[in-house]
C-alpha cells in the first residue's frame, strides 16, 4: 500500500467501548489512521443513555451493562480526554477494548484500573471518575452530538466523514464482522468517503452474516 499523498482527513468517531461491533470498526479505523489517511477524534456515546427509556425491552443478559456499570468506561474516557487529550483517550479505548472483547472481561473497576495503567495514565487519580457523576454532563453532551451527527437515533458506532461539500456527515457504522487487512483497509475507507460524497446518500445495509470475530 502506498503512503498517503494528501493530508489526513479529520474524522469524528463516537463509540461505546462495551459494543463488540464498535470495537471491530475502531480497529479498522486505527489501521486507516496508520496509513496516514485519517486523523481520529475520539468521542464517547452511551448505549446506557440510548436505551434508558426502554430498558425493559432489552434482553435480560444485556441489562446490567446498560445500567450503572455501563457508565463506568465512558466516564473514565471523558475524564481522560479532558485531562490528557485525544490521543490518551484513544490509548485507553484500546486497552479497554482488548479486555472487554478479545479478553471477555466486563466493566469492573479493577479491569478499568488495569486498562488505565496499561495506557500509561494515573489510574489512582482517574479511577474515581468511573464511579462518580463528575463527567456525566459531558458524557450526555457527547452522546447528543453523536445523535445530531446522524440526524436520528443511532447506536454505536457513529462515524462523521466529509459530505458532498466537505461538511461532516455522521453515519451509523460501518459495521464489520472482522477487521479488514491489507489493501482492504484503504478500500473500505475510500468507499465510505465516496458514498458520503454523493448528495442524498443515506444508508446501505445487509444482514450480519456472523457474530464479531476477534482475530
Amino acid at each position: 500500500m502506498t503512503a498517503a499523498t494528501e493530508n489526513p482527513t479529520p474524522v469524528d468517531f463516537w463509540f461505546d467501548p462495551l459494543c463488540p461491533w464498535t470495537w471491530l470498526t475502531s480497529r479498522w479505523l486505527v489501521e486507516v489512521e496508520r496509513q496516514g489517511l485519517v486523523e481520529i477524534r475520539w468521542n464517547v456515546m452511551s448505549l446506557a443513555i440510548l436505551n434508558q427509556d426502554r430498558i425493559d425491552q432489552i434482553p435480560e443478559q444485556f441489562r446490567e451493562l446498560l445500567g450503572p456499570k455501563g457508565w463506568r468506561p465512558v466516564r473514565a474516557l471523558v475524564a481522560v480526554k479532558d485531562k490528557f487529550g485525544n490521543e490518551a483517550a484513544g490509548r485507553l479505548f484500546t486497552e479497554l477494548g482488548e479486555r472487554f472483547h478479545p479478553g471477555g472481561q466486563g466493566p469492573e473497576l479493577d479491569v478499568i484500573r488495569e486498562a488505565l495503567e496499561a495506557a500509561g495514565l494515573p489510574a489512582a487519580e482517574l479511577i474515581a471518575y468511573a464511579e462518580n457523576d463528575t463527567y456525566d454532563g459531558e458524557v450526555r453532551t457527547s452522546h447528543e452530538a453523536s445523535q445530531a451527527a446522524v440526524g436520528e437515533e443511532a447506536g454505536s458506532p457513529v462515524l462523521a466523514v466529509p459530505g458532498p461539500e466537505g461538511e461532516p456527515l455522521g453515519f451509523f457504522g460501518p459495521i464489520l464482522s472482522r477487521v479488514p487487512r491489507g489493501e482492504a483497509v484503504a478500500r473500505l475507507w475510500q468507499a465510505t468517503r465516496l458514498a458520503a460524497s454523493v448528495p442524498g446518500f443515506a444508508e446501505l445495509k445487509r444482514a450480519r452474516v456472523s457474530g464479531p470475530v476477534f482475530d
